[in-house]
């Protein structure tokens, strides 16, 4: 297939390598120094044992009519990141090109063909706040998927991975069709875990579940995982938000596989872990919030959900992320005037 990748990082670059190297059609579309290296020297993809693999044989641009129609367009940035490139998205776009989302927390696209005759057709203006998103990438070419694996971009165009290798994959409407098990395949060859999933929304829940909880605590206490569950205060507070989002995803007829107490053990186990958005935070950069936290408030209300220790969490990271815009936009004054 011809893939294109938009977004060279942890996760772009570790899939991207993967997918070239069992003979997919990939094409990065990136910018900067990542542009410069793989263009140079290919990406290359450091493995937990220490092996590396570089894919040479990739092209990268950061023009996306150059580019041109791809058979799958992999969108493997932050949620709150895809508005900024939605407009040229549709240049990558033929008859059956498919969209695979990789974002964390509820995507843009959450109600289509989901929510009942009450909020189906919703727009989640969380994620996708002036409804650019939709409209340039709509609901129909998209492909749901849950990223499990964790990776780090250490240097432009070189990705270390972590741990993991699982990309739960399904379409919107819980059908199992011809295109989706293309793409399981292409994975699967690839040699990452993609099942596919006839009800995708439950496993996003189900990552979120965690991720709505423990990265905003992360960010404010600067704590790791382990630290968190251990300490009474943090893991009861974590319990509450934990109980409040499973009201909402009730409401909307999700159920999780997993218990609360057995998915914040599997949090705890994970030991001194740095969550993404505590990551963020230290080295500076935009909290992925509304995406994460401020979606599930929105379903909250959509629902009549109360979610008071949730409301309260986003609250503070929201201040937190203000505070740091404000801070670089000091600095960026100063150096003006220096």
């Amino acid at each position: 297939m011809k893939v294109a990748i938009i977004g060279a990082g942890a996760i772009g670059g570790y899939v991207g390598v993967k997918l070239a190297l069992a003979g997919e059609d990939v094409t990065f579309i990136v910018r900067g120094a990542n542009l410069t290296a793989i263009r140079n020297h290919g990406m290359k993809l450091i493995m937990a044992d220490g092996t590396e693999e570089v894919a040479t044989n990739v092209r990268a641009t950061n023009d996306y009519a150059e580019a041109g129609p791809q058979d799958l367009v992999i969108l493997a940035m932050k949620a709150h990141q895809v508005e900024a490139v939605a407009r040229d998205v549709p240049k990558l776009f033929g008859p059956d090109t498919a969209v695979v989302t990789m974002q964390n927390g509820i995507p843009y696209w959450y109600f289509h063909k989901h929510g009942g005759a009450a909020l189906e057709g919703t727009r989640v203006t969380s994620v996708d706040p002036t409804g650019i998103t939709s409209e340039c990438i709509p609901a129909h070419r998209v492909i749901g998927c849950v990223v499990y694996p964790a990776s780090e971009l250490i240097a432009p165009g070189v990705v270390k991975h972590i741990e993991g290798d699982r990309f739960p994959l399904g379409e919107l409407d819980g059908s199992i069709s011809e295109r989706v098990n293309r793409i399981s395949a292409s994975f699967t060859n690839a040699g990452f875990k993609a099942p596919v999933l006839d009800n995708i929304r439950s496993e996003i829940w189900l990552k979120l579940w965690g991720n709505l909880t423990f990265n905003p605590i992360s960010a404010l206490a600067h704590a790791t995982l382990v630290d968190i569950c251990q300490y009474p205060l943090t893991r009861e507070l974590a319990a509450s938000m934990m109980t409040e989002a499973q009201a909402v995803a009730h409401k909307l007829g999700i159920e999780f596989r997993v218990s609360l107490d057995k998915r914040i053990a599997g949090a705890e186990k994970v030991g001194k872990h740095k969550t993404s958005m505590l990551q963020d935070i230290e080295a500076g950069r935009a909290p992925e919030i509304d995406a994460l936290v401020g979606s599930v408030v929105e379903l909250g209300r959509l629902t009549n959900t109360p979610t008071p220790h949730i409301d309260t969490v986003y609250a503070l990271v929201k201040l937190l992320g203000k505070s740091m815009d404000d801070q670089r936009a000091n600095v960026r004054l100063l150096q003006m005037a220096a």
